[in-house]
Formats: C-alpha cells, sequence, structure tokens
C-alpha cells in the first residue's frame, strides 16, 4: 500500500469496476476498509471515491461550500436493477448531536461546528440524491465493523 501526504493509496484488485480518478485516496483506515469491500463485493458494479460534487450553505463559515461524499457506488439489487449510492463514512459521534459533558470550550465548540457542517451537507446531499434518483447514506463504525 504506498502512501501520498500520509493518505493511503488504494491499488484495486478489479480496477474495471473503478469509475472515478486515480490515483484512489484513503483518507482513513475506515474509508480504505470501505474501498477493499467494494473492490471485492460482487453486488457493487461501479464505484468512485470522492466524484460526486455538491453545493450546500456552511452555517458555521457563513458561505457557499462544496461537499465530496466519499463514494459513489452502483449496486445491483435482488432484481437485477442497478440502484445508485452516495456514502459518506463518519464516526458516529459527528452524525449526532454533542452530548453535554466535562469538555474544555474549545472541544466543545469543535463538536458544535462538525456537527452543523455535516448537518448542512447531508441536508444538501440528500436532495441531490433525490433528485438523481440516488440513496444517501452515512456509514458509522457501527455499520463498518
Amino acid at each position: 500500500m504506498a502512501r501520498k501526504n500520509n493518505k493511503k493509496l488504494f491499488n484495486p484488485t478489479n480496477p474495471d469496476k473503478y469509475k472515478g480518478q486515480y490515483p484512489i485516496v484513503a483518507r482513513s483506515s475506515w474509508e480504505l476498509q470501505f474501498m477493499r469491500w467494494c473492490d471485492g463485493n460482487s453486488n457493487i458494479e461501479t464505484w468512485s471515491s470522492e466524484s460526486v460534487k455538491i453545493p450546500y450553505f456552511d452555517p458555521v463559515r457563513n458561505k457557499r461550500r462544496r461537499y465530496f461524499p466519499d463514494f459513489l457506488l452502483g449496486v445491483r439489487d435482488k432484481d437485477g436493477n442497478i440502484v445508485k449510492y452516495v456514502v459518506e463514512i463518519k464516526p458516529h459521534k459527528e452524525s449526532v448531536p454533542p452530548k453535554p459533558g466535562i469538555k474544555t470550550k474549545k472541544t466543545r465548540l469543535y463538536e458544535v461546528k462538525t456537527y452543523k457542517t455535516n448537518q448542512a451537507k447531508w441536508r444538501a446531499a440528500k436532495d441531490y440524491c433525490k433528485k438523481m434518483g440516488y440513496i444517501f447514506k452515512v456509514i458509522t463504525e457501527k455499520e463498518l465493523f
């Protein structure tokens, strides 16, 4: 496994399934695990990494930005149809409102900003997917492991 700027480069075993740009960069071990799963899963016809660009309004920075979800998949369902999924890999704690507790002000602020930004991205992704006929999924460690 090669590295680029401390990120892992993924070389698919089934390169014909991968429809994105090279090099394929895994930004976390969880993304790398998901890439291996996509590459080896016979129900996944196509997949790509960070190939979708979705505009959204970032309420934390108060400006328009672009969101690049982690994956776009073409999955063959039980009826033989291809269903498109836009998938984001995130820690569960970033997908739910921050829990109160003994935390520094800096930590609490970071958690709130992260949650608000993620919610804005995911609302935009859901709207995009609805228009495109895709399904949006956030996958956390609870689904990965």
